[in-house]
């Protein structure tokens, strides 16, 4: 009488003779019995090697076959819990496109396949592996997103979980504690917070989806994905960036603002600005990294050329005045400004800002936090400011009419005004004043200096040198004049400092233009702009593009980043 076997496997196994039926019985009943899978008690015994029953799963099911060895734990896709590989002895190894490719040793695993496609929404592509190196691959992965989640060295990161216990505990007396008491969660935020640090980041953004999550980090202004966690902990983890942020955890329906202080020594914090957003799928969260020191590093770390620096360092010693500072979302406004305001913050000067929020903290300066919800905008601030006897005056931005009438007359009575305003290039700031509805005569009378900038990516110490053809270099903007032999423009390569981008860090790129009387007759005369950029070209004030082919001549950045962020 024939054993009638349930494994297809078994069963293939005793056709081709490598188990007799007995045998194969035997290990199903054991596996039944001990909860095992019928691969694993084969693989116990020692009736046949891995390598060898992986190789036969292969030809008989028709799945593709991969050595585990030859894949690497640092990139594999984090799609799948811990839990759920070690519960069905699976493990993730790639990602491509929709597909999620699954290392299997046991190719009936079908429970454990499904599981992981109801889970992460993708469709799953088994890879047969072979079942020792499969239970050390899942051990190891197991123990790296616990205990290793955590481990940053001497220096680790402190976020007093006590602390923040007890804001969650007076924000939300009626939350339950388990949601915000996560272990894991904890770990894998306090990492993803110092890896962004470390690897220069400006921004997180957390950002959930129907079918998968991820973090991007924005380095030098290109967003770069770095993990993809599980779907189900989306709420999890915007709840804790909400509790550290002191921000309300049960409101999911509407933006909401925050703050969080990282002390990483006795002497360095840093500083995230934590911006939430109802979405479709979730709460999408992004953190500003702000760090106070960026704007200590003096004008000679910005970029400027020693004309322009000259320029700049004259307009901020005059005593009144307005100086503005021009450029898209993330050109380095911030910066440029607090940089001034700290050669300006002497125990002799009274300072006071206005901010959307006040990004950098800095000593010895009056920072005030826009609050429109109650009323205090750029221009109660700036009113208030005037009857506090002040000498330096800065304003976040100046939107509106009221605000910008306000900081002209400021700067008319006596006091020095710093500002930003979101236009193209220097000279198109002063026709956007017009434009708001700002008399020429205001105008002429107390802008003194703008500056408009770009942050252009730094090439890594790996650069090489480039050829590019001589009417490509010409129709950039170089003259025949630059191009004399004595300089090779250079291009991105890519190395382990670099993380093979190919750049590292960014350099500012400028265009400084004090208001002459020249341009202030443009002015008076409501000249337009391509008027007033004639007479800053004949004035030798260089553009955009001008200043950022000379950055290319110098060969710190490559002539494809300076196209790509200024406009001919």
């Amino acid at each position: 009488m024939a054993i009638q076997l349930n494994s297809s496997l078994a069963r293939a196994l005793v056709q081709q003779n490598k188990l007799t039926e007995s045998d194969a019985k035997a290990f199903e009943l054991a596996a039944s019995t001990g909860g095992n899978s019928f691969v694993s008690e084969l693989i116990k015994s020692r009736r046949i090697d891995p390598t060898e029953l992986a190789m036969f799963a292969s030809q008989t099911f028709g799945f593709p076959l991969l050595d585990l060895d030859a894949v690497s734990r640092d990139t594999i896709p984090s799609l799948i819990d811990a839990k759920l590989m070690q519960k069905h002895r699976v493990a993730a190894l790639y990602k491509r496109g929709n597909r999620l490719f699954v290392g299997i040793s046991n190719p009936e695993n079908m429970q454990g396949l499904d599981e992981i496609k109801f889970k992460t929404g993708l469709a799953i592509e088994p890879v047969i592996v072979e079942d020792d190196k499969l239970s050390a691959f899942i051990q190891k992965t197991a123990e790296s997103s616990t205990e290793g989640f955590n481990k940053f060295g001497e220096e680790e990161i402190d976020l007093n979980l006590e602390f923040i216990d007890e804001v969650a505990k007076t924000l939300q007396p009626d939350t339950s504690m388990a949601e915000i008491e996560d272990a894991p969660i904890v770990k894998f935020i306090q990492k993803t917070l110092l890896d962004a640090i470390n690897a220069g980041a400006s921004d997180i953004h957390f950002e959930p989806y129907e079918k998968f999550y991820r973090i991007r980090y924005r380095i030098d202004g290109m967003l770069y994905e770095v993990a993809q966690p599980p779907v189900f902990v989306k709420e999890k983890l915007a709840s804790r960036l909400k509790v550290i942020s002191r921000l309300d955890i049960s409101e999911r329906r509407v933006p909401q603002d925050g703050r969080l202080k990282l002390a990483l020594s006795e002497t360095h914090a840093i500083d995230f600005r934590i911006s939430t957003l109802p979405t479709l799928f979730g709460e999408k969260i992004v953190m500003r990294i702000l760090d106070p020191s960026s704007a200590k590093l003096g004008i000679d770390a910005l970029g400027y050329e020693p004309e322009q620096k000259q320029l700049l360092l004259d307009a901020i010693a005059r005593p009144y005045g307005m100086i503005l500072v021009t450029g898209p979302t993330g050109s380095g406004k911030t910066v440029s400004l607090y940089t001034c305001l700290n050669i300006l913050n002497q125990p002799g000067i009274n300072i006071s800002t206005a901010e959307d929020p006040a990004e950098i903290n800095l000593p010895g300066v009056n920072q005030v936090n826009i609050n429109d919800k109650v009323g205090l905008t750029f221009a109660v601030s700036l009113k208030a400011f005037l009857r506090q006897d002040p000498d330096v005056l800065m304003v976040g931005e100046i939107r509106d009419l009221e605000t910008a009438d306000i900081a002209v007359k400021a700067a008319q009575t006596g006091h020095l005004v710093l500002s930003t305003l979101h236009t193209n290039d220097a000279p198109s700031t002063l026709t956007r004043l017009q434009n708001m509805g700002m008399a020429p005569f205001n105008i002429a009378s107390s802008v003194i200096l703008i500056t408009a900038q770009r942050l252009a990516r730094r090439l890594c110490s790996c650069k090489k040198e480039k050829d590019i053809p001589l009417d490509a270099l010409l129709d950039a903007g170089f003259t025949e004049a630059d191009l004399d032999g004595s300089w090779k423009p250079y291009g991105p390569v890519g190395c382990d400092i670099c993380q093979g981008r190919g750049y590292k860090g960014r350099v500012g790129i400028y265009q400084v233009m004090p208001i002459s009387e020249e341009m202030s007759s443009i002015i008076l005369n409501q000249g337009s702009s391509s008027e007033i950029a004639e007479q800053a070209k004949r004035e030798g004030v260089r553009d955009l593009r001008q200043s950022g082919l000379l950055k290319v001549r110098q060969g710190l950045t490559s002539l494809e980043e300076i196209e790509a962020i200024t406009n001919r």
